[in-house]
């Protein structure tokens, strides 16, 4: 190994909360600024911000998962690859798709490091977000410890359950402003039979115009790309609806890890 290189850091199934909310009311009695962060993978977004480094990834694992509810509830420092593992083995995913930015410790697989806490409260979603929805639309409810001290809970899991102002969707996209999230529960979905990527050879205005028609037709479409001379579509669903629209498309098969 490198000398130059840290070890990646190893996820162990831990519920830290309260050394975290120790750390947050000590910074509060000091009137330090905590600079939140998991695997610090979107460190490149955003302003820098100085303060203390409080790490999440001492606070891992998933706490609940039943694949027949469609819910899964995890720490905030669980690695994105440990929960798309525990989804991929019951045949379920993140219909949002959120990206695991990589900073080079990524494993043999490709996964990289970014965090479940991370990814809400970056509420960057992938690819399918267009047809499937954003981060904040699957996040049932979050455990969140305020700038107060607090260490409170919002929402739950299940799909309706919330009267009033739903706070756990708030948490999405805040970049840890509103408060350092603990627990994430999140609604998944089962994936799709079958995924087929295509690229076709056309300009920017005839794909606009070419998505803008399939968009008002019933096509198994869920991600769309173009570089300014090729678009690649991904098409799931059903066998025969895909197998149907990629006759009808027409087009040349290519590496489904392109989305990723």
């Amino acid at each position: 190994m490198d000398a130059q290189r840290q070890p990646a850091f190893v996820a162990q199934e831990r519920d830290a909360s309260d050394a975290l909310l120790e750390q947050v009311n000590q910074a509060i009695q000091s009137a330090l600024p905590l600079r939140i962060q998991g695997a610090n993978s979107k460190v490149f977004l955003g302003r820098e911000v100085a303060g203390d480094v409080l790490d999440t990834r001492i606070h891992s694992g998933i706490v609940t998962y039943d694949p027949t509810e469609l819910v899964i509830t995890a720490r905030a420092g669980t690695p994105l690859s440990v929960l798309n593992a525990a989804l991929e083995d019951a045949g379920q995913m993140l219909p949002c798709e959120p990206p695991s930015y990589s900073r080079g410790d990524a494993d043999a697989s490709g996964a990289g490091d970014g965090t479940v806490g991370g990814m809400v409260a970056a509420g960057l979603s992938g690819p399918r977000r267009p047809w499937s929805g954003s981060v904040r639309d699957f996040v049932l409810g979050t455990r969140v410890i305020t700038g107060l001290g607090k260490h409170l809970r919002f929402g739950g899991e299940v799909m309706k359950n919330v009267a009033g102002y739903d706070l756990s969707r708030l948490m999405a996209g805040s970049f840890g402003c509103l408060g350092l999230i603990t627990e994430v529960s999140l609604k998944v979905l089962p994936k799709p039979r079958l995924c087929t990527s295509i690229a076709l050879e056309m300009d920017s205005a005839t794909a606009l115009a070419r998505l803008a028609q399939w968009g008002q037709e019933p096509l198994p479409i869920s991600a769309a790309s173009h570089d300014g001379r090729v678009l690649r579509l991904r098409l799931e669903g059903g066998e025969g609806s895909v197998a149907a629209a990629h006759e009808r498309l027409g087009g040349e098969s290519i590496d489904p890890a392109y989305w990723r």
